[in-house]
């Protein structure tokens, strides 16, 4: 290691963090275990062997019949030493819908931030709740490296059911395939497009109808949440924009947390009953402000509009993300509007 990057790691915060998260991903991968050696134990419980073996089928669906960079990933499994392997903190401005934004090299800037150290987590969220931001601290079973490494599967991913494995797996994979800087709300929407809609094709064409029909209707609820986080963005984004100035701040903050309240009010009495695979119950405790709002939207934005792009490749989910991939390289920079350029061209 150079001298330069030994300090960059030592003397700055982004490097420390780094140093950190490279120590807990280290310790990951030293705790590997082949999956297809699991699956053949007959002393592992028969009911995680069934998950893993669908890890591996989801897998090879995704390079297969997807065509996506599979390289090593999740060919192992790694136990976790506790129930939540990272929390990931958002922050979000008061009176602006804007994110606070990290930079990481590779990555770019980014509207979050995960935590091994919770301690640390819960520190973070408190000084930027004291600053002034609306903050969401939550905790993530997944992540992917890119394919810089050969990410495994986490004991804390392994607890769910098998369609959101299924799910899982084919999101991280599509982050190997294709991840543009400093994109966020895209890679993360579009990655849950193609893990619903490629999951949904894997269990189909493993003959399990009922599993198939089960993750294309979280798919639907998905985009009834989408299209939500839409409509209260526009109606919070409008309030702000009537009130401009620091003058204005108090009215702005006022106004917003009205438009909030009655959101609240539809979230959980006309929306949560009409969702078939969303617990009512989370609607409740759901807090409504800016950084739940923008956080929603990171994986939760246009879904209907890489839908649109489904049904004009034919309801084919490799072409279409292979044309997505492809308007998104054209234009990095405003990926979702090239997208929508080209829906709306009809070409």
């Amino acid at each position: 290691m150079g001298a330069a990057a030994l300090a960059f790691l030592v003397l700055f915060p982004t490097g420390r963090y780094l140093a950190r998260a490279g120590w807990e991903e280290a310790w990951i991968l030293l705790r590997r275990r082949a999956i297809t050696r699991i699956v053949k134990d007959t002393s592992v419980a028969p009911a995680r062997r069934a998950k893993l073996g669908v890890v591996l089928a989801a897998r090879a669906y995704a390079a297969d019949s997807l065509g996506l960079d599979a390289g090593t990933s999740f060919t192992t499994y790694s136990a976790l030493r506790r129930d939540t392997l990272v929390l990931v903190l958002s922050a979000a401005y008061r009176d602006r819908l804007e994110f606070h934004r990290w930079w990481f090299p590779i990555v770019g800037r980014v509207p979050y931030k995960g935590w091994f150290n919770f301690d640390a987590a819960k520190r973070a969220e408190e000084e930027f709740r004291e600053n002034g931001f609306d903050t969401e601290l939550r905790p993530a079973s997944a992540f992917s490296t890119l394919g810089w490494f050969n990410d495994p599967l986490l004991s804390t991913t392994l607890r769910a059911d098998s369609l959101h494995l299924a799910n899982t797996v084919i999101h991280e994979l599509l982050h190997n395939e294709y991840y543009a800087s400093g994109q966020a709300e895209f890679n993360e929407s579009f990655a849950n497009f193609v893990g619903a809609r490629g999951s949904a094709e894997f269990f189909r064409k493993r003959g399990s109808a009922a599993a198939a029909a089960e993750a294309e209707a979280r798919w639907r609820d998905e985009k009834v949440l989408a299209a939500f986080w839409r409509r209260l963005y526009l109606d919070i984004d409008s309030v702000f924009k009537a009130h401009p100035g620091d003058s204005a701040r108090h009215t702005r903050l006022v106004l917003r947390d009205s438009v909030y309240r009655v959101a609240k009010n539809q979230l959980v009495f006309r929306l949560g009953p009409a969702l078939r695979t969303v617990s009512p119950r989370y609607m409740e405790r759901l807090r409504l402000d800016n950084a739940t709002l923008l956080a929603g939207r990171i994986y939760q934005t246009d879904l209907a509009l890489f839908d649109s792009v489904f049904v004009r490749e034919g309801s084919d989910t490799r072409r279409a993300l292979e044309r997505i991939i492809g308007i998104a390289k054209a234009e990095r920079q405003a990926p979702f509007n090239a997208l929508r350029r080209w829906v709306q061209s009809g070409r």
